[in-house]
């Protein structure tokens, strides 16, 4: 699994694209694990959605598009051999199979976890050239975002992206720009795990 890790971040760096390797997928893993522990789920729910998270981008390796589908593939071969359930497989499977924006649907808690933990990885340390920020708007919002963090409110039923971001590199429209539609994955991921999804940029609410 590491090895397809490192496979698949090493092809999306041929490609220009930023980091989706070890660090990403730790962080997913970590993030998507809390978001249901926080939120009351079951240990086994958060456990599925951590391995979700460290699973999601496998498939890169193969290629870019229908990624998702590749990494649930893959993902259903390496979770039978560590013995995973049936029932299991599928949950993870259906997760990471799920989680890309283009083609991918909030199915249950824990596609809805790891869509959200997914989506709020947005931070410079992804940015392999800091010098192509200054071309590519993928990089430059990335490189901009000196913090992000996913605050979930288990009492207010709330999940805030919080995040920092150098309008001197780019402004908050260039964020919206390209990631307007992973933010309406994350309301609607929100709402299967009955929460509001609300944005928080440079300590103003955004909605």
């Amino acid at each position: 699994m590491v090895e397809f890790l490192a496979r698949a971040d090493d092809y999306l760096a041929a490609l220009g694209y930023t980091e989706h390797g070890s660090r990403h997928a730790s962080l997913v893993a970590h993030i998507a694990h809390n978001v249901l522990s926080r939120l009351g789920y079951s240990d086994e729910e958060t456990q599925l959605a951590a391995v979700a998270g460290y699973v999601h981008d496998l498939g890169n390796f193969i290629a870019r598009e229908n990624h998702a589908q590749f990494a649930a593939l893959l993902a259903y071969q390496i979770l039978r051999d560590l013995e995973y359930s049936p029932a299991d497989c599928a949950t993870v499977m259906g997760a990471v199979g799920n989680h890309d924006e283009e083609l991918g649907q909030v199915i249950d808690p824990v596609s809805a976890a790891l869509i959200l933990a997914d989506k709020s990885d947005v931070h410079r340390s992804r940015v392999r050239d800091p010098a192509n920020a200054a071309v590519d708007i993928h990089d430059r919002v990335n490189y901009a975002a000196e913090r992000s963090f996913l605050n979930v409110d288990a009492e207010d039923r709330s999940i805030t992206l919080e995040l920092t971001i150098d309008t001197s590199i780019s402004g908050v429209m260039e964020y919206f720009e390209i990631f307007l539609s992973r933010m309406i994955m994350c309301r609607r991921a929100a709402e299967r795990l009955g929460c509001s999804f609300q944005m928080q940029i440079n300590e103003l609410k955004i909605f």
